[in-house]
């Protein structure tokens, strides 16, 4: 029988000498890569990770490793006191968490934790073959879970969480579309539907023309809205940036700054996403107001931040090896209108751009909230409230506050947009967004037209 992520956080803290804390992840995952419509790059992953954190006063000895044999743990306990016995002081470390008690959540399915290689492979075969005369890009991935965490202080936590998600870029020379879909459940994803969104999509691309650059109205696509939050998320919504004040939100809590229609939480325990019961500290997680209706709230904060803000973490720590970032929400969920489609946004904007989603973000003015980037797979004309001709990929710079300062309405129907870049150990993250239609979208220049 396979040790639990938690049984072998315990094992591990045995070795430990003083106040410790043990971090242990363990995951099974695959990816079923296509491009051309051909399946290729398969990729299955078993692995466990453990971390042993040794504190004393103001200094820590971290180290890590992937064997749970006795003398694998020996040795990194030896490691993590020999880093801890030279290392420098950090006035705002924070000791191993408290016991804590955690709230009951969901995000385990048996089904999507058993799904293997060859059902990964037929997932996204359905994909592909749904594709019509296009080729089709990405993948369908799923993976099962488990983070566990013992410490000295008597903190024990466990859980377990699946998650899958299958993207598909259907392209042709001078077209692309885009689509993607992400759940706990692997069987909410329909791979068939998400790849004739894409066709779909990409349809109706060519033959891109060029726009003036100047201010529009735009509708964007929930893919699009999620990934100007994602890097709005890493400064104004965390706490390490207010405090060195180079956030949005540095001497604007409780002002009013954003459309009344604009309210943002962060919830990771919305079954509806990808929900977690505690943080990479081993705190409990919990909902966080950011922003309501308009007025803003706060950031999230982990424990070495809230410390110094003379606050409590609201659960937000990241992983060990992110950590310097501060904490970043990670489950945020833009509220809904009442809008019954995006075709109703389309009307209220009457004259602008529809835009499907972005790529090569960047974030020029942290202080300010000022992102520059190009859309992509899916950028529209929109002409007497409707959908018209299609453009080339538009560059934009644009102060996200400014651009949610006039909200012309949002869709009442939201989807779960995938934020992970399954890059190193895997940890699914994504954020429950609508499709906004807003007055300031500041195209600054034209790019390439759509396709490859």
């Amino acid at each position: 029988m396979t040790a639990s992520a938690l049984e072998i956080a315990e094992r591990a803290l045995g070795h430990a000498s003083g106040d410790a804390e043990v971090f242990v992840g363990t995951e099974r995952s695959g990816f079923a890569r296509y491009a051309g419509s051909e399946v290729h790059q398969p990729t299955l992953i078993e692995n466990v990770t453990v971390q042993l954190r040794l504190v004393r006063d103001h200094s820590a000895g971290v180290a890590t490793t992937n064997r749970i044999d006795d003398e694998g743990l020996a040795q990194l306990a030896d490691r993590a006191a020999e880093v801890l016995a030279n290392a420098a002081e950090d006035p705002d470390l924070p000791p191993p968490a408290p016991l804590a008690t955690f709230p009951e959540i969901k995000g385990y399915d048996e089904a999507t934790a058993s799904l293997g290689a060859e059902d990964q492979s037929r997932l996204a075969a359905a994909a592909i073959a749904a594709s019509g005369d296009f080729d089709l890009y990405g993948f369908f991935t799923s993976g099962v879970c488990e983070q566990a965490i013992a410490s000295t202080t008597g903190l024990r936590a466990s859980q377990r969480t699946t998650d899958a998600t299958c993207l598909a870029l259907a392209a042709a020379d001078g077209a692309s579309g885009y689509a993607m879909r992400t759940a706990w459940r692997a069987g909410e994803i329909d791979p068939a539907a998400v790849a004739e969104e894409a066709a779909e999509k990409a349809s109706r691309t060519r033959g891109g023309q060029e726009l003036e650059p100047t201010r529009y109205r735009a509708v964007l696509e929930p893919y699009a809205i999620s990934d100007l939050l994602y890097y709005v998320s890493l400064d104004p919504f965390n706490g390490l940036a207010l405090l060195e004040e180079r956030s949005f939100f540095a001497g604007r809590i409780g002002e009013r700054a954003f459309d009344p229609k604009v309210t943002i939480v962060d919830d990771p325990l919305d079954e509806r996403g990808l929900p977690r019961a505690f943080d990479f500290e081993g705190t409990p997680t919990q909902r966080v107001p950011l922003i309501e209706e308009g007025a803003i709230r706060g950031p999230v904060w982990d424990r070495a931040t809230a410390a110094r803000a003379s606050r409590e973490s609201t659960g937000h720590g990241l992983p060990p090896a992110e950590r310097a970032f501060g904490p970043v929400p990670t489950a945020i969920s833009l509220a809904p209108g009442a809008a019954e489609s995006v075709d109703e946004l389309t009307d209220l904007a009457g004259d602008g751009i529809y835009v499907t989603r972005l790529h090569y973000l960047g974030v020029v003015s942290p202080r300010e909230g000022v992102i520059t980037g190009m859309t992509r797979d899916g950028t529209f004309r929109i002409r007497g409230g409707k959908v018209a001709e299609p453009l080339v990929n538009l560059r934009f710079t644009i102060a996200v506050p400014d651009l949610l300062g006039e909200v012309l309405g949002l869709t009442r129907e939201t989807l779960l947009v995938n934020q992970s870049d399954f890059y190193d150990e895997r940890w699914a993250y994504a954020y429950r967004m609508p499709a906004i239609a807003t007055a300031r979208f500041n195209v600054t220049g034209t790019g390439s037209g759509p396709g490859l």
